[in-house]
């Protein structure tokens, strides 16, 4: 059963918000800097490489079977601090929460652990002035989400840190194609050119510790960050 769960956590169907965000590929492409197949596929690229270094030992360390609520309180805390990005910090957060909604009633098996999770998060506006991280709450990051559910359903972590690339992926090819740069077809094409190099970023960056996560794209993080700024825009970030 818990291969099954696995494919419900990176269904589309799985209404989580990941397809309201570009990554950045909207300010991209109205930069001049994303037009066509090919800057697709490089643009694909390097959000892949970024992911793993930056998020995966996020993923990794909240998807332990050993993290207790205080362990992901303070990883949650660690990636805010991180993700300087305003615009990348609301994204994750919005996906995060929106995810831990949604796995209170998918997952009943994993209730009573879930309710404690989202009253942590509940709890950060009250408790702004506390002094510790595990005494403020968590903010609710989507890989410190996304890690911590697979582990509490017993997935391992090689398999959350897999699937968390896959996401990636999968939603800025989406992106792609609902911007116009590439045809549904070929962005399947794309996905699938691209699974070799994405299990590569996996074997580079997996099961590493946060103090190893660092960002490997600054343009990246500029374009997503000048997002708001976009006259006109279709996505979230």
């Amino acid at each position: 059963m818990q291969e099954w769960s696995t494919w419900q956590l990176i269904d589309s169907i799985l209404p989580t918000g990941g397809f309201a965000h570009s990554y950045g590929l909207e300010a991209a492409t109205q930069a001049g800097l994303v037009y066509d197949a090919s800057t697709v596929s490089t643009f694909a690229v390097t959000t892949l490489e970024n992911a793993g270094a930056l998020l995966l030992p996020f993923v990794c360390s909240a998807s332990k079977q050993t993290t207790t609520t205080e362990d992901w309180i303070l990883l949650d805390s660690e990636l805010h601090a991180v993700l300087t990005n305003h615009v990348a910090r609301a994204a994750s957060l919005s996906q995060g929460k929106a995810l831990i909604r949604l796995a209170s009633s998918v997952f009943p098996e994993i209730t009573d652990e879930v309710k404690s999770m989202r009253a942590c998060i509940q709890e950060k506006n009250k408790n702004k002035k506390k002094t510790t991280a595990a005494a403020r709450g968590a903010h609710g990051h989507h890989a410190i989400v996304f890690g911590r559910l697979f582990g509490l359903l017993g997935l391992d972590s090689l398999t959350a840190q897999r699937a968390f690339l896959f996401l990636s992926l999968r939603d800025v090819l989406s992106a792609a194609t609902r911007l116009n740069l590439v045809g549904p077809m070929e962005a399947a094409l794309l996905q699938h050119r691209h699974a070799s190099l994405a299990e590569a970023v996996l074997v580079k960056y997996a099961n590493r510790g946060v103090e190893d996560a660092y960002q490997t794209a600054p343009l990246l993080d500029t374009l997503q960050g000048a997002h708001n700024l976009l006259f006109s825009r279709l996505f979230c970030s």
